[in-house]
């Protein structure tokens, strides 16, 4: 194995690297922050915003991402929407992640007991104070699992951005392998940073979910 090849394209993988993340975690955020209010909204609004919101679910969830892609990075300058490649890479994930972050956001919401929002709303609590007051902070909990799975898969669906020319890991990688005509150290290389981005974001979970519940149950004691 030639371990010299990994000082000479070092830079360029660990750039391609700072491109994967900066478009996983914006496009996981905008995504969660999407799905968020999408999920709000379904739950909320008038039967014709939900109508809309769940066909554009339907319609996101129904097509694969690379399609998606496709058509964001070479339909897009048609319609105006003219973006370099990194933009698409997190435009593409914030389109992309919306409808499954909905959905998480909406599961957790039913699961909150009816019975603590109907006593709420006895007393004149606003629905905008029962959701932040009530359900919200229930819901995180009850979602973080879910909510790590999914950013676990969006970190794997970067690789596919290299196909419109984002200068991501997988990009990088390709090019080290056409230049060099080796294959094994780069593709371990991008297996190794993938595999050190999985574990590290499934651990971050892990103790988002722990302190949650420990800040839920303190606030259930003091309330008791």
């Amino acid at each position: 194995m030639e371990f010299g090849l990994f000082i000479q394209y070092g830079p360029a993988l660990l750039r391609g690297f700072g491109v994967t993340l900066l478009c996983w975690i914006a496009g996981s955020i905008g995504g969660a922050v999407l799905g968020f209010i999408i999920a709000v909204l379904i739950r909320w609004s008038a039967a014709p915003v939900r109508w809309l919101l769940s066909a554009y679910i339907e319609l996101i969830r129904g097509t694969p991402f690379m399609i998606q892609l496709f058509l964001l990075y070479y339909g897009g300058p048609y319609v105006g929407l003219v973006l370099t490649p990194v933009e698409v890479g997190i435009l593409s994930f914030v389109v992309y992640g919306s409808p499954y972050f909905a959905e998480i956001f909406r599961a957790g919401f039913q699961s909150i007991p009816s019975g603590q929002i109907e006593a709420a709303r006895a007393v004149g609590i606003r629905e905008s104070t029962i959701l932040r007051r009530i359900m919200l902070p229930q819901t995180l909990v009850l979602i973080t699992a879910p909510l790590t799975n999914f950013v676990i898969i969006l970190s794997k669906e970067t690789a596919i951005l290299s196909v419109v020319t984002v200068p991501e890991l997988l990009y990088q990688t390709q090019t080290m392998a056409a230049e060099t005509f080796t294959y094994v150290e780069p593709f371990l290389a991008l297996a190794l940073f993938y595999w050190l981005l999985v574990i590290i974001t499934a651990e971050l979970g892990r103790r988002i979910e722990i302190r949650a519940m420990r800040h839920l149950g303190r606030a259930a004691s003091s309330s008791a």
